[in-house]
């Protein structure tokens, strides 16, 4: 193949260089998108970290890229790549689990880019939150019991959590929230989430490396969270969620109930009526 046709630069086009921030999903490779597996494919140099990213997600690489586990690179070590694709107009595939616009540390590479005159592309991925509520079989949105999702992880790690973040102030919310990067101080956690305000029957999900070939997946009610984090030794590469939501069942959306009407679809009279009175009734 051309070098033409590794870069997938046309006739008359400028060489210019490109970074694709590409959401690698929560580890199996068969959730990367398709749009993810173009941009790894069309890659000369593709950046991934073998700490986070399952090596699967390589098969889509090209025989001929250039392949770089940024796992102990700081940014500072990576940053050559990115003059490199200014200079001789590459395509780069930065590979981030999960979705990059979670915790991802893109911002400030992006900024870079801009600085270097590199074209950029962001590449959503899908989230261990909601894998694991895939795997749970489990809505984390359930009428009338929980219609938000709160994303947050335990302050005190490396990255500060800015004023007013803190997971016991967020758990008032007594909503369905997701805690990234907080089981290895499981304590302090049950503690925080039980001061806010969720009682400790509150149904949790821990999940260890959702989608890997490792996965492990437990239920536990809030008030053994501890324990039970411990007695597997989930310190890295664990998602909780907690809320009702979890543990609910039992109700009905309005949006697919045959008493309401959207510009698609009639109401049924009948149902309507039932369901208004429902309404004055709750």
């Amino acid at each position: 193949m051309s070098g033409e046709e590794h870069s997938g630069h046309g006739a008359g086009e400028a060489p210019g260089g490109t970074v694709a921030f590409v959401g690698a999903g929560p580890g199996a490779a068969d959730l990367l998108t398709i749009r993810a597996a173009r941009a790894i494919a069309a890659a000369d140099v593709v950046i991934w970290a073998a700490s986070l990213v399952h090596e699967d997600v390589l098969e889509h690489a090209r025989a001929d890229a250039e392949i770089v586990d940024s796992a102990k690179l700081p940014m500072e070590g990576v940053l050559p790549y990115y003059r490199r694709a200014a200079e001789e107009g590459l395509r780069i595939a930065r590979i981030h689990s999960g979705d990059p616009a979670l915790w991802g540390a893109m911002q400030e590479q992006v900024e870079v880019c801009a600085e270097l005159g590199l074209g950029v592309e962001v590449i959503p991925g899908v989230s261990s939150f909601s894998a694991v509520a895939a795997i749970a079989q489990r809505e984390l949105t359930v009428p009338e019991v929980a219609q938000s999702v709160i994303l947050t992880r335990l302050g005190g790690g490396k990255t500060p959590m800015p004023e007013g973040e803190e997971v016991r102030e967020f758990a008032r919310h007594g909503t369905t929230m997701a805690l990234f990067l907080s089981a290895a101080r499981s304590g302090q956690l049950q503690q925080e989430l039980i001061e806010g305000g969720y009682p400790p029957e509150t149904p949790c999900v821990l999940a260890y490396q959702a989608t890997w070939p490792e996965e492990l997946v437990l239920h536990c009610a809030l008030g053994e969270l501890e324990a039970t984090v411990k007695q597997h030794r989930l310190w890295k590469h664990t998602l909780v969620l907690v809320g009702p939501a979890l543990g609910a069942g039992g109700t009905r959306s309005h949006l697919y109930h045959p008493g309401h009407f959207h510009t698609y679809r009639r109401a049924d009279r009948e149902a309507r009526r039932a369901l208004r009175e429902a309404r004055r009734g709750a």
